[in-house]
């Protein structure tokens, strides 16, 4: 055994034995977290994100320059670690090498060569944005600055290892080399002998610092080089994401929410390991963008902070001495700030769920520590009283239809589809004519429909989002009992959180329902013939993306096929629309509390919208309808600008 065999077995037993400890503290710390373990089902899928993702990084390059950036250093660590493995080997067994694959290993070593000065040039535009570009999601990060500093440092040792190696033996696949190559000139009158010295001296300084770096790997944000691939394998597949129930039959079971870290999932522990903290959650985050407290990648890193400052406590399964969930850091007003829009989902190219923990911090919030804004008091008791948030009688919730001769169930059961009202078409009066106008186009349709009238109850949306989900369930199975009692299969609902609500989340309540929104309902009509619009409306329009009919359910096509079909019609997108759309601020039972930090969500969204220079910005929800309406008068704009809703476009021209 050589000497720098001896050492090196020394060095690389201790870098891995405390890596190693370190990667078996995280594992156990996620065993210890709530739930049964992941379900391994719709394998291929889950196979084909993970390629695309990870090995493509399809997710990483939807953001450019710097998705390029990533990608070269993630391929190009690929292929370096390849020669890493063989300065390994080389180390313990003298004389080792790949060479015998002779063709293969030329051009292998030619990509490495590639990718190692492509690598330092990523490095440098990296730090170049970090430094000097300062994107503000990106913030201040001494790890991020340590971490490139270390990847150039590494490129640069393999280069000067590569030049010493070129110097020393001229290997007949010298011309692998083709840019190191040309540092040759540079040496000057080295002597073969003091070359490979120096070339021995590099390759060290390489492994070190690989050494190093997987000694420094759990406990920095790039733990999510072992954490991304498992958290992008065990990722939602569908884009419509239902909330978690709570089984409150089980009498075992005493604690509703996330008190503490612990009280989280497994896969919200895994989330945490995996951000990598790029900050692209936030820079479309409404919250932060009207200057609220709540950013969602700090979100995320400050409970990964909490989880580790009570591992030991944790591991040990103290919950008594684990600190709360709630601290200095994820403040009440972080929470109550979530519009639920899931634009942070949408944008993490690592696919973590932030609107999970904070909807398990408000269950707990709301159920165990009646903790929550104290406008919110109100919604509930109505809701508990009314079926409804506002403070109407149920009694007038079928007033709306008066004069359109709309049947209900009761007197039509037989129907091609019921008309899921909901509270706002009910009870606001602007949302009322939305109603109507949507009724309107249904009879030209010749549709056959019925709606519940007074039989109807909130879906519970609001309740469920702000963290009451005892009332949620009461709501949901009282309007599930109602359905199925008329054999309901078929529904259409003009509120996409009504829409979402009954589509994926009734399932498991036992209703099982086919569910449209009325904009994918209409476009369906139109296509069908069912609906043709005649009536020239000469209007410049742009569409507003409703958070719960977009990112949550990846509908913006069809209420776009339906402004498009009308005559005379000109569309004008607003800069951030699709899935980089700015929510209105109603979402997740925002429509119902006060905004009192920062500026208002929704000013800022209409601002976007005046910006198009459209005389009417069109929407499909009557919180967003609300929302923009106001946001117009605050801009003082309510004499030149309107805010309809498509079916009331499209009930224009027909």
């Amino acid at each position: 055994m050589t000497w720098q065999t001896f050492l090196f077995l020394i060095v690389a037993g201790i870098a891995f034995g405390y890596s190693g400890k370190k990667f078996l503290t995280l594992w156990k710390l996620l065993k210890a977290q709530q739930g049964t373990g992941p379900k391994l089902d719709r394998l291929p899928e889950r196979i084909k994100q993970t390629l695309s993702n990870v090995l493509g990084q399809k997710a990483v390059m939807q953001k450019q320059p710097i998705g390029i950036a990533h990608a070269t250093i993630f391929w190009g660590f690929m292929i370096i670690t390849i020669g890493t493995i063989e300065q390994f080997l080389s180390t313990l067994y003298n004389g080792i090498t790949f060479e015998f694959l002779g063709p293969v290993f030329t051009g292998l070593v030619a990509l490495q060569e590639f990718f190692t000065w492509a690598i330092l040039l990523a490095v440098g535009y990296a730090f170049y944005r970090r430094l000097v570009l300062k994107p503000p999601g990106v913030g201040k990060s001494k790890d991020a600055n340590f971490v490139l500093a270390f990847t150039g440092s590494l490129m640069i040792s393999i280069i000067v290892m590569n030049l010493f190696h070129l110097v020393a033996a001229q290997p007949d696949y010298a011309g692998s080399f083709f840019i190191t190559s040309h540092l040759v000139g540079l040496v000057g009158d080295v002597s073969s002998d003091t070359a490979h010295t120096l070339f021995t001296t590099f390759k060290w300084v390489h492994m070190l610092l690989v050494l190093g770096f997987s000694m420094y790997i759990p406990n920095s944000k790039h733990l999510h080089i072992v954490a991304a691939g498992p958290n992008t394998f065990f990722k939602t597949l569908d884009r419509a994401k239902p909330m978690k129930t709570i089984d409150f039959t089980n009498e075992s079971l005493t604690q509703y929410g996330a008190a503490k870290v612990t009280d989280l999932s497994w896969k919200d522990t895994l989330d945490l390991y995996s951000c990598t903290e790029c900050g692209r959650c936030q820079d479309l985050c409404p919250a932060w963008n009207t200057e609220k407290p709540l950013s969602p990648k700090r979100l995320i890193v400050d409970l990964k902070d909490n989880l580790y400052r009570n591992k030991d406590a944790a591991l040990a399964h103290k919950y008594d001495e684990v600190s709360p969930l709630i601290d200095e850091k994820v403040t009440n007003d972080v929470i109550w700030a979530c519009t639920t829009c899931r634009a942070c989902e949408i944008a993490c190219p690592v696919f973590i769920n932030q609107t999970d923990k904070i909807y398990e911090s408000r269950r707990n919030l709301v159920m165990m520590e009646s903790s929550f804004p104290a406008e919110v008091q109100a919604v509930f008791k109505n809701m508990e009283t009314n079926a409804s948030p506002w403070a109407f009688s149920a009694a007038d919730r079928a007033n709306w239809a008066e004069g359109l001769s709309v049947p209900t169930v009761a007197e039509q059961p037989e129907m091609d589809v019921l008309l899921w009202v909901g509270c706002a078409g009910s009870f606001d009066d602007r949302n009322k004519k939305v109603l109507r106008s949507f009724v309107n186009l249904l009879k030209k349709a010749e549709i056959k429909f019925s709606i519940l009238g007074t039989e109807e109850q909130c879906t519970g949306d609001a309740a469920r989002r702000i963290g009451n989900e005892y009332l949620f369930q009461t709501l949901a199975q009282a309007n599930v009992e109602t359905m199925n009692r008329y054999s309901v299969k078929r529904i259409v609902t003009a509120c996409p959180h009504c829409f979402n609500t009954l589509k994926n989340e009734y399932k498991d309540f036992g209703g099982n329902y086919e569910v449209f929104h009325h904009s994918d309902f209409l476009a369906r009509l139109i296509k069908e013939g069912k609906l043709k619009s005649t009536k020239k409306v000469a209007e410049e329009v742009t569409f507003h993306d409703s958070c719960y009919m977009g990112r949550w359910n990846g509908i913006y096509d069809e209420p776009r096929q339906v402004l498009e079909n009308v005559p005379g019609l000109k569309l004008t997108e607003m800069k951030s629309n699709h899935d980089q759309s700015m929510c209105c601020g109603a979402g997740g039972g925002r429509m119902w509390m006060e905004e009192t930090i920062g500026r208002r969500v929704n000013v800022v969204r209409t601002e976007q919208a005046l910006a198009t220079g459209a005389k009417v910005i069109a929407a499909s929800c009557p919180f967003c309808m609300t929302m923009m309406t106001d946001g117009v008068k605050a801009h003082d704009k309510q004499d030149s600008v309107k805010v309809m809703d498509i079916a009331e476009v499209l009930d224009q021209s027909i």
